[in-house]
């Protein structure tokens, strides 16, 4: 009796015991379906992130990975927004399409890297139509046919240490042809609807399927690039065109075409940034006429910057080379700060300052296509192995714009202060240059020291007359002889119109044109 009773006190027991695990149980299975549920790529991550790699981002640099990117970007845009967060990994991409209120992180060893269409695995968006394309080249009429790309966006990012490498992009259309296609475009009739400037050209456009821009912006505002670095960005590591409120902070460029191109944008801020670009401009504001009317490009500063021509790749692995060469022998890098060329809209209200161009060509302000180019500062300034002239104003007429609204602009109220260049090429002088019944206007040089590199004869040397005014020549010392010389002192503020191309020419070269004397001084 007492077994029994036993037996059935351990059954009981045995059956509690049984209905508590099997509780237990069914209370984890329902946690780790919930965990899971979490991680799904579309659900949102811990504090707003969205890893890419939960999204279906390999980062091995062999994957296709930019279909598990743009989910990711989706699943942040549904949410309201957040951050597409890279880890460390190389994430092989054709068209990234940013989305407003995101911002995409690349963390330390993190590589977006643009695939070549020639693995056959997928292409980039194709370039839109635009019907304004004939005023500009393909590279400035087109957003879409890039590597990352947006439109009609606000609040939009891309920050981190990591980088993008353009391996897959083109800087020109026929990179993104076989020889076969490009010799027969040369025979190939123009494209009915090229304006007068020759565009849009067949054999200028890049074909589709391929992408010619690391980063590619059309409409937006309140945008951030900041601390990452591009290689090899293609036809333009950044095209901003009618981008408000941009910030350009702390970046490393090394390209082998343009570095950052800002057209027709205001209130933009480049600061920090490290530019090397040997085979065209480092940092740009232009006005084109993409967007289908004229739009300034206002309220800009750059600063604490530095623009080089090296050869491409060595200012990231910090060799700084300068042995590349073109058939020729000869090579002139570019690498500088520009305005223009495409300038119909026009510059106003911008400062360049604190920085420094080393190997590559001068400064220049262009304004050729009926831009008003005004107010504007440039100060602080060192250049050191200059290619071309150290100074280049040039008011012209190109008129790349429509015929009927698209006249002769200006440049007045530029201030240039506290400049010095070294080792510029004696065959090129600074020039201020306007046409008949257009000068520059109201430009003030102060305090700027121009040296150039010798070669010159005993005979040249010597030649120390500087005309003042017509008929009149003055002696000056110079103790500069043919192994180097100073070429410009600009040792007062003076103000002055200039319309005739004016040469600011080596001491020593009496070859100024005598119109404007009066804006130039001693030593010049």
């Amino acid at each position: 009796m007492k077994t029994n009773r036993a037996l059935s006190t351990i059954l009981v027991f045995l059956i509690l015991l049984v209905s508590l695990c099997g509780s237990t149980l069914t209370h984890s299975q329902t946690k780790s379906r919930k965990a899971t549920a979490a991680s799904a790529p579309t659900a949102r991550n811990n504090a707003g992130f969205f890893d890419v790699k939960r999204f279906g981002a390999r980062g091995d640099g062999k994957s296709l990975d930019s279909p598990a990117i743009n989910r990711a970007i989706d699943a942040a845009v549904a949410t309201g927004g957040g951050t597409v967060f890279f880890s460390a990994g190389t994430y092989r991409c054709f068209s990234i399409h940013l989305k407003s209120n995101i911002a995409l992180y690349l963390d330390h060893g993190a590589t977006i890297l643009a695939a070549d269409p020639k693995d056959g695995d997928g292409k980039y968006d194709p370039p839109e139509p635009n019907q304004w394309d004939q005023f500009q080249d393909f590279g400035h009429s087109h957003w879409h046919n890039s590597l990352i790309w947006g439109e009609n966006l606000e609040n939009i990012s891309i920050l981190g240490q990591g980088m993008i490498w353009g391996k897959g992009l083109v800087r020109s259309g026929s990179q993104s042809r076989t020889k076969a296609q490009s010799d027969a475009l040369g025979s190939a009739p123009s494209d009915p609807r090229a304006g007068p400037f020759g565009y849009p050209n067949p054999r200028d456009a890049v074909e589709s399927g391929w992408a010619n821009k690391s980063i590619s912006l059309k409409l937006c505002r309140n945008v951030i690039i900041r601390d990452i670095s591009i290689l090899h960005g293609g036809h333009f590591a950044i095209l901003a065109t009618g981008v408000d409120n941009l910030t350009i902070d702390n970046l490393k460029i090394d390209t082998n075409r343009d570095g950052i191109d800002v057209d027709t944008c205001k209130n933009v801020r480049i600061s920090n940034c490290t530019v090397n670009s040997p085979f065209d401009d480092g940092i740009c504001p232009k006005s084109s006429f993409a967007l289908g009317y004229a739009r300034v490009t206002e309220n800009v500063t750059i600063t604490n910057c530095q623009v080089s021509g090296y050869d491409e790749g060595t200012l990231l692995d910090g060799t700084y080379k300068r042995a590349f060469r073109n058939q020729n022998g000869a090579f002139s890098p570019t690498g500088r700060i520009k305005f223009g060329t495409e300038s119909n809209g026009g510059f106003k209200n911008i400062t360049v300052s604190n920085c420094v161009f080393d190997y590559c060509r001068g400064l220049a302000l262009e304004a050729v296509d009926g831009a008003l180019l005004e107010d504007v500062t440039i100060s602080n300034i060192t250049m050191r192995d200059i290619s071309n002239a150290p100074f280049f104003l040039r008011l012209g007429f190109r008129g790349r714009g429509p015929k009927e609204t698209t006249t002769v602009g200006a440049i007045r109220r530029v201030i240039i202060s506290n400049v010095v260049v070294y080792n510029a090429d004696p065959k090129y002088a600074s020039i201020i240059s306007g046409i008949p019944g257009h000068p520059i206007e109201d430009v003030l040089l102060s305090n700027i020291r121009v040296y150039s590199q010798g070669g010159g004869t005993k005979e040249q040397a010597a030649l120390d007359g500087v005309l003042d005014e017509p008929g009149e020549r003055r002696r000056v010392q110079s103790p500069a002889g043919p192994a180097r010389r100073e070429r410009a002192h600009v040792c007062a503020e003076k103000r002055g119109r200039f319309s005739a191309p004016a040469k600011l020419a080596p001491v020593g070269y009496s070859n100024r044109p005598r119109r404007i004397q009066k804006a130039v001084t001693c030593g010049l």
